[in-house]
């Protein structure tokens, strides 16, 4: 059927029964194990299927399910999010060209960036605040090959103009890439606002259980995906037939957790605006978010992450994260629980201090990454914390 709604195609594509003569009938689609695959002749591989690394019946129906859900044609699946942006890079760039990035990063693609690609590939990044596009347009190279987002940023929050910056650029022959990780495809769909590439670490809000570690690219280019299937296949980055599995089983609640996720965060940012021990509050979803009318332009709801600064230092946050009881003091977000994390000394602690104090990630800058419990629950553990310092 065409025209299906997003909830329908979570669950449904990719997944068909085979209730042929000779099919199993399965409801959810198998964990295939085998790593080879036999064939009746010589020139004509089962299914299309040779071996495990090049294509995985259970691979191959999350990707369906993937591109689906990003309106994408075209969906791989990795390792992890980083064998992801790791094979993206490979595959488009070569040694001399130039990347405009969000200059407050995941700390893991800011690594990527500048401590493995630009030393040992000589490709160069200019970090910038993308929020702005003039930043943009000043940074514009004639070797600049790609430009790449993440919006909202990590850990920042700060919005930028997808559709805007992707029509800028595209003139330009750059390709623009939006890490969509904090949004999911069910806030927010980049392909739709003009972007070439959409980058997910499938760990975060699309597998949601805190218990798979993977990454996904879509688009709708064939040449784009060709060269970056290439690179995956030729050096391995898949994701697993297990992880597979786990991926399409996370997806099918994909929807109605992020309802809740966004219903739970919305409350928790208003009472932590509230709150005269919070010396700032950073959520899409609050008219004081600098970007706040871009958010409602471009994304269908503001998502479960927030960053807040409290009024102290390093010992004040520690002390508060330490407190909580139903927030687990650990890195990764987007699962059904909720978890909080202090960026400098965790998820960003391979930036440069001064890079980080120039970015606003300070000391007592704290990442939330809002659960599906009760929300009641989750503010009264938030208010005994900060009661605590």
């Amino acid at each position: 059927m065409k025209n299906q709604k997003f909830e329908t195609n979570a669950i449904h594509v990719g997944e068909k029964p085979n209730i042929k003569e000779g099919g199993s009938g399965d409801v959810i689609s198998p964990i295939h194990l085998s790593t080879t695959f036999a064939r009746q002749d010589v020139d004509i591989p089962t299914a299309g299927y040779e071996y495990s690394r090049s294509l995985n019946p259970t691979r191959k129906a999350l990707e369906a399910k993937l591109a689906a859900l990003e309106n994408a044609k075209y969906a791989l699946a990795f390792s992890s999010g980083m064998a992801a942006e790791t094979s993206l890079l490979l595959a488009l760039l070569q040694t001399g060209n130039h990347v405009i990035a969000t200059d407050d990063l995941y700390g893991g693609t800011q690594r990527l960036f500048l401590k493995v690609f630009q030393p040992n590939y000589n490709i160069n990044f200019s970090l910038v605040n993308t929020g702005n596009s003039e930043n943009i347009a000043n940074s514009l190279q004639e070797n600049t090959k790609l430009l790449w987002l993440e919006s909202p940023t990590n850990p920042l929050l700060k919005i930028s103009d997808i559709a805007n910056i992707a029509r800028t650029v595209k003139s330009k022959g750059v390709i623009t890439v939006v890490d969509n990780t904090f949004m999911s495809p069910y806030f927010q769909n980049p392909l739709n606002l003009g972007a070439d590439i959409v980058l997910h670490s499938t760990s975060k809000y699309i597998n949601g259980h805190s218990d798979s570690i993977g990454g996904a690219i879509m688009t709708n280019n064939k040449d784009i995906y060709e060269k970056i299937q290439f690179i995956q296949n030729s050096v391995g980055a898949i994701m697993s037939p297990f992880d597979s599995y786990m991926v399409l089983r996370g997806i099918k609640t994909l929807a109605a957790r992020m309802k809740v996720h966004g219903e739970n965060a919305i409350q928790i940012a208003n009472f932590l605006n509230q709150h005269p021990k919070v010396k700032k509050v950073i959520y899409p979803g609050l008219t004081s978010h600098p970007q706040h009318e871009i958010a409602k332009k471009q994304m269908k709801g503001f998502g479960g992450m927030i960053s807040i600064e409290l009024d102290g230092g390093i010992n004040e946050a520690k002390k508060f994260v330490s407190s909580l009881n139903y927030f687990a003091l650990a890195e990764s977000l987007g699962g059904v629980e909720s978890l909080i994390e202090l960026p400098a000394p965790m998820t960003h602690a391979s930036v440069p201090e001064k890079t980080r104090e120039k970015l606003g990630i300070t000391d007592s800058l704290v990442r939330i990454s809002v659960g599906i419990e009760n929300q009641d629950d989750l503010i009264n553990d938030l208010k005994q914390a900060l009661d605590k310092i």
